[in-house]
Parts: C-alpha cells; sequence; structure tokens
C-alpha cells in the first residue's frame, strides 16, 4: 500500500458541501456559527432539520464538492491536460495572475528598447 493510501485511510478527509439555491458552502472544519454547529461537524452528522444558515434551503439541495485544497474537476479528468488539470483552484490563479503580471512586465520594458 502506498504512503498516500495510507494518509487517506489514516486521516479521513471533511468533505465540504454547496448550497444549490446560493453557493454557501458548509465547511466541517468551521461548523456553523449562526445555528451553533461545532467546528469539525461532519455534515452527515448534523440535524434532520438543519437549514442553510443563508437561504435557508434543506439539507437535500446540498451537493458534495469535496475537501478544501483539492484539484477542482472531475476525478476522471485530472489526468488529462498539460499537468494544469491536477493543481487546485489557488495554484491556477498564482499561475493565472503571475503569467498576466509577468506580460505586463514585459511589455512595459518594451518603453527602454530607445
Amino acid at each position: 500500500m502506498s504512503e498516500q493510501a495510507k494518509e487517506a485511510v489514516e486521516t479521513p478527509e471533511l468533505d465540504r458541501y454547496e448550497c444549490r439555491s446560493c453557493g454557501y458552502v458548509y465547511e466541517p472544519e468551521k461548523g456553523d456559527d449562526r445555528n451553533d454547529i461545532p467546528a469539525g461537524t461532519l455534515f452527515e452528522q448534523l440535524p434532520t432539520n438543519w437549514r442553510c444558515p443563508v437561504c435557508v434551503a434543506k439539507k437535500t439541495v446540498f451537493a458534495n464538492i469535496g475537501p478544501a485544497g483539492t484539484a477542482s474537476g472531475f476525478k476522471e479528468n485530472l489526468g488529462y491536460g498539460l499537468g494544469v488539470n491536477t493543481m487546485t483552484p489557488n495554484q491556477k490563479n498564482i499561475l493565472i495572475f503571475g503569467a498576466l503580471a509577468l506580460g505586463f512586465l514585459f511589455f512595459l520594458s518594451l518603453y527602454g528598447l530607445q
């Protein structure tokens, strides 16, 4: 068994759930202060009468979006592309805005060619 597989078995990932009505994301690490849900409470452990703190939607409206910091997209598509599909959203933002900043600096450097 590989090291990553062992870590996955030993430390269960805390999946986040997103409200399909308003976009609120329930994060088990933070809990829900408005409804007195303590941090560390899994979505499955929430009471059946729990509602979205933003739009008061039922628990059945929420969809599993996976743990925080994982690559976005479908798991079967992560192997395609030039390695960008396995990047987390924060890594993609750094790549995109870093490339834009570098391009802007190159553009400004054209003024020094005189």
